[in-house]
């Protein structure tokens, strides 16, 4: 069995937050003891989603390198990027890729485009001369559906939102990585131009053997193009498990929430009530104990608080959910 691309073992990320005049600092977990592993081949999207504050984005900014671990283990490889040598961690730069939510933001607005693919050939070392430079380039846009007469002299403001995302895709692909995270690569531009963004993930899945880790909110492009799909909540996997199998039979009290609020459209039904929710924060805290989902949870018990409950396996195909309802020998309530 040959080793597997990624591999995130047991990673945890605190904070130190507050520490004003007259308070002292506290400590608040983004992400404890996160587990992953993305095989080599074949190539697979693997979906991240929970709400705003999950730790999707901590997630995908230490896979990237932005911030580092408190504890655990990043390995790419077979090797540990918290160890790697400045060479290595070029090479690592080069194989894991990024394509961000806001596809303007990137740009240098003084620059055409053409300069985003100049820089990243430059950096990387990627051509011998000019003219195979441009070949590169035009293959890159082409593989996104894009050609270069219509798009490498036109200035950021003259393109669409997709398109910009497109070229994001387009500069990714050119470097030829084996992973690219996709923090909300969809999020910020049309319902429209969204299956199109999609497409694109999928074919440089397939055709490219390029995996992707997809940071998303949006279950329901989770459910289109993810293979794997991790449910976090407070930085804890509350299920993981095959897409479908997952928001098809969502099992942790969690994602059922989750998937049971994508609203129905109906006239009649008025939102004319208050919504009152408990503080969540207090489970966040680096010394809670228990479950981070107890305060909301509709089948939350004295149980919960002991420790906070480990992945058990609720179905044949690798799905599990952390909860105590699923405990082999589960405490009598």
């Amino acid at each position: 069995m040959s080793q597997p691309l990624l591999d995130i073992r047991n990673a945890t990320k605190v904070y130190q937050v507050g520490g004003g005049i007259g308070s002292k600092k506290k400590e608040v977990v983004a992400l404890q003891n996160f587990n992953l592993t993305i095989a080599d081949r074949p190539a697979t999207i693997t979906t991240i989603a929970g709400e705003s504050g999950s730790g999707k984005t901590t997630l995908a900014n230490l896979v990237l390198g932005f911030t580092h671990l408190s504890s655990g283990q990043i390995v790419f490889q077979g090797k540990d990027i918290g160890e790697m040598t400045h060479k290595e961690i070029m090479d690592y730069r080069q194989n894991v890729q990024a394509v961000f939510q806001d596809p303007f933001g990137v740009y240098n607005p003084f620059y055409r485009v053409e300069h985003v693919f100049d820089l990243v050939i430059k950096n990387f070392k990627l051509h011998k001369n000019d003219s195979e430079a441009r070949d590169r380039i035009e293959a890159g846009l082409n593989a996104v559906g894009l050609r270069g007469e219509d798009i490498l002299r036109k200035y950021p403001h003259q393109l669409s939102g997709g398109q910009r995302q497109r070229i994001m895709m387009a500069r990714a692909y050119l470097i030829k990585p084996k992973l690219i995270v996709a923090d909300e690569p969809v999020s910020m531009v049309d319902a429209s131009l969204r299956a199109a963004i999609l497409d694109v993930m999928l074919k440089l899945r397939d055709e490219e053997n390029i995996s992707f880790l997809y940071i998303t909110h949006d279950l329901s492009t989770a459910y289109q193009v993810g293979d794997q799909i991790y449910i976090l909540y407070q930085g804890s996997i509350a299920e993981r498990g095959p897409t479908t199998s997952v928001i098809d039979k969502p099992h942790h009290p969690y994602v059922q929430l989750l998937v049971d609020s994508v609203p129905q459209p109906d006239p009649d039904d008025k939102w004319d009530k208050d919504i009152e929710l408990p503080d969540e924060e207090v489970m966040r805290a680096a010394d809670a104990k228990g479950c981070r989902f107890y305060p909301r949870c509709p089948k939350g018990w004295e149980h919960c608080l002991t420790a906070a409950p480990p992945l058990y396996k609720v179905a044949e195909n690798h799905h599990e959910a952390s909860c105590y309802l699923y405990e082999p020998k589960a405490v009598s309530r």
